[in-house]
């Protein structure tokens, strides 16, 4: 898998904000692999190249936990980029005091140390706890500020897809976004028309995921404000449908498609029931351009489409 490298002026611009890359991989400074790389095309430009090249973009839902690395962290975020893996779903919740952060649930003793509503507790309290992984194991692990996120995305040149929890606005994260100067390396998550309107009145500039099969769907987001350059059209988990896909294509409109969801009723668990994971390169052949999963290092193992996207569209 190809990596990414950070500029000298990426590692000095991390320096002035408590080096982020090293907290998350502290070799990551002494990898040759990590040298200069070309400028990032701009984010509508390389969903438009990955399309065009039939590549293929997987993206880590709730940031691509693995044992040891819990979901929605950043040192999550930089073991799943040195996999190869460069898009990654994750959670954005509010504190009390207004800190923006990653955190899926509503309540904190699932994945943290902590107890108690995270509407509820302030960013003091937050950042003490420690994250815990998928099988119930404490790291050393804190929840990550959303600003450190999306900066370490900047310089890395990761592509974060941003869920917006109940407690945060979209308002209150496209500000976020603006000041970290990372509109590249983000596509809002919208779950109806409404939602996909909001985004766009927040930031016009912004790309954003919204429910489009074809032509009219399209239209429609269209109205609503929704620049279909920064759109990408998403497609639901239940099953493919390649025949929207094809549509979404033929507007030039990216179709994502997701194999996650409930363990044992999730695509991805039914994908990779025989062992060899032939479906997904199935999806690729009929035009998908991003795909949400919850295995995303078999499925980065299983195709080479998103070694194709990096080779040619860069990141």
């Amino acid at each position: 898998m190809l990596r990414i490298a950070l500029s000298i002026a990426a590692l000095a611009t991390l320096a002035a904000c408590g080096d982020i890359s090293q907290k998350a991989n502290p070799d990551a400074a002494d990898d040759p692999a990590l040298s200069a790389s070309a400028p990032a095309l701009p984010l509508p430009d390389y969903f438009d190249c990955v399309r065009q090249n039939k590549g293929v973009l997987i993206a880590g839902h709730r940031g691509g936990p693995a044992p040891g690395y819990p979901e929605n962290t950043l040192e999550t975020l930089q073991y799943g980029f040195s996999q190869g893996i460069r898009v990654f779903e994750i959670d954005v919740a509010e504190s009390r005091d207004g800190v923006l952060l990653l955190m899926h649930d509503n309540r904190l003793n699932r994945t943290t140390t902590g107890d108690g509503y995270v509407a509820d507790t302030d960013w003091a309290t937050l950042s003490g706890l420690r994250m815990i992984d998928n099988d119930g194991q404490r790291t050393d692990f804190q929840p990550p500020k959303l600003t450190d996120v999306l900066l370490w995305a900047k310089q890395s040149g990761a592509i974060l897809e941003l869920d917006r929890k109940p407690t945060t606005s979209f308002r209150n994260i496209a500000s976020a976004v603006r000041a970290a100067g990372a509109g590249d390396n983000v596509l809002m998550i919208s779950y109806s028309d409404a939602e996909a309107a909001e985004i766009a009145a927040a930031d016009p500039a912004l790309m954003l995921t919204a429910s489009a099969r074809g032509s009219r769907d399209i239209g429609r987001l269209e109205a609503l404000g929704v620049d279909r350059t920064r759109l990408v059209a998403w497609t639901g988990t239940n099953s493919p449908d390649y025949a929207a896909w094809a549509r979404n294509l033929k507007e030039g409109v990216e179709p994502a498609f997701g194999t996650l969801g409930r363990r044992g009723e999730r695509l991805d668990d039914l994908y990779w029931a025989d062992g060899d994971g032939s479906e997904y390169r199935e999806l690729v052949d009929n035009g998908l351009v991003l795909l949400a999963t919850d295995e995303p290092y078999r499925v980065a193992a299983a195709l080479t489409s998103d070694d194709l996207a990096r080779q040619t569209c860069g990141r």
